[in-house]
């Protein structure tokens, strides 16, 4: 009995771990089931939908769920639970989860000139699906738990600080290998083309990508479509044959460009007041009724979890975060647990009052994998219902040189009255005729330094050094 019951679970090992590709035809090693592929997608797709939130717009939702259903109805895994979704997030990607899940952020969306090249994205994301690659890097890199999260990608030191969940962030940010990346782009020409998409779309979406990371017009350092799929433009040229090859002979293909300019004309680009948003190193939370200035010249991230900056060319960094579920009945008891349930000793402190609010100051020391030895001055103060905390972290031999910097940012905190709050409106995305006279640096103007002039002609698929002409129709970026 126990000889067979080796045996029979023998068998089953082997069926899951060898399996053939759906979309590829080989034979190839794998952990994972579709039935635990579909199974992992659920799950994780619940905590991305909490995590990252949906943007809240039905109509753009239906439109891009609408598209990605017709492709995915093409593919090789026509009967996946297949889901597509625009996350309320401002980077500049879109991801798969294994069993079917995909998404786009908003914030790739203004970046895509033609319906055919949104086409191209869900087909490339598609392709990952059906070629079980999301699955594959699941088996090699992790095994079964994922040690990522959306903000160590940016900030090791985050880590510690971190309520989001490992599992669905660490799945966004697998990164895969030239030829997975190489197979994506083949099969979304494959998809696009089927569905009568021009597949032009995919080496066009591809350039104007890789001409955003040359401009650096998004955020250095945001894990983004550019950090999570690589070399944009070198795979270009190597598309080609594929997209000459799926077009010869055919006609009747689609791009459509006035269809997607209509659905992204008012959308969100940056951040949104309702998570908060990054002025300057100025972070304002309208919904909370609070702002905080970080140090001058410091970058800033904002994410639903925590807000991040990072000092130039050093890592050293402060976080301002909302402690959830504190413990202790005053601001001090509950900073000291905060901190030591992150790792942290309180070296020495003292009660504050910051802007009127109730606080703790207090130096900690502590140890942060990646980092090593670190010093913080963590400041933690009680605003209406919550309770925040703002931690400098820096290594020992720099936290002298930075406390200062900590200190003055820590005590910027103050509430915004209903009528500030009210006044903060993102910035979003209108339609704009260009007059004789436009340049990209005017226009990018016009967005209060929500985008860079080099940012905003990669959006309207400019060539380098090119200016826009009058009389045609691009995109820009409007300051609330």
């Amino acid at each position: 009995m126990l000889l067979r019951l080796c045996a029979a679970a023998l068998a089953a090992a082997t069926l899951t771990a060898c399996a053939t590709n759906p979309a590829t035809g080989r034979r190839e090693i794998t952990l994972m089931s579709e039935g635990q592929e579909i199974a992992l997608g659920k799950e994780s797709d619940t905590q991305v939908r909490q995590e990252m939130g949906l943007y809240d717009d039905p109509e753009l939702q239906r439109y891009v769920s609408g598209i990605g259903l017709r492709l995915a109805k093409l593919s090789e895994r026509p009967n996946l639970p297949w889901q597509f979704a625009v996350v309320d997030q401002a980077a500049v990607n879109a991801f798969a989860l294994p069993g079917g899940f995909i998404y786009v952020t908003r914030g790739i969306l203004p970046y895509l000139d033609s319906e055919a090249e949104l086409a191209g994205v869900l087909g490339h994301e598609i392709g990952h699906v059906t070629a079980r690659h999301a699955a594959q890097q699941y088996t090699r890199q992790i095994g079964g738990t994922v040690g990522l999260i959306a903000l160590g990608v940016f900030v090791p030191a985050a880590q510690p600080f971190s309520q989001a969940s490992q599992q669905a962030m660490g799945l966004l940010f697998l990164k895969y290998g030239r030829d997975d990346e190489l197979q994506a782009d083949s099969l979304g020409v494959r998809y696009a083309s089927l569905g009568k998409w021009d597949p032009e779309g995919v080496p066009s979406m591809l350039t104007t990508l890789g001409r955003l990371d040359e401009a650096a017009g998004d955020r250095k350092g945001v894990p983004n479509f550019l950090s999570t799929h690589p070399e944009p433009l070198a795979r270009v040229k190597e598309i080609g044959p594929e997209v000459q090859k799926a077009k010869a002979g055919k006609s009747g293909f689609v791009t459509d460009r006035e269809a997607i300019r209509a659905q992204i004309d008012g959308v969100i680009f940056g951040d949104n007041p309702a998570q908060g948003v990054v002025r300057g190193t100025t972070f304002l939370h309208p919904p909370l009724r609070f702002r905080l200035d970080f140090p001058t010249g410091w970058q800033v991230a904002n994410s639903p979890q925590q807000v991040v900056s990072k000092a130039p060319n050093a890592d050293v960094f402060e976080i301002l975060q909302l402690v959830p579920q504190p413990q202790g009945s005053s601001v001090e008891e509950i900073g000291v647990a905060n901190m030591q349930k992150a790792g942290f000793r309180l070296v020495r402190g003292e009660r504050a009052t910051i802007a009127g609010l109730d606080a703790h100051v207090g130096e900690y020391e502590g140890m942060i994998e990646g980092l090593g030895d670190i010093r913080s001055r963590a400041t933690h103060l009680r605003h209406g219902d919550n309770v925040y905390m703002i931690a400098g972290l820096a290594a020992p031999t720099l936290f002298t040189q930075y406390d200062a910097a900590f200190g003055t940012s820590q005590r910027s905190f103050r509430p915004i009255s209903a009528s500030e709050a009210e006044a903060i409106k993102p910035s979003r995305i209108a339609l704009h005729t260009v007059r004789s006279g436009d340049t990209w640096q005017s226009l990018a103007g016009r967005s209060a330094g929500a985008v860079t002039p080099a940012a905003l002609a990669a959006m309207n698929h400019a060539e380098a050094g090119a200016q826009p002409q009058a009389g045609t129709q691009i995109k820009v970026v409007v300051a609330g």
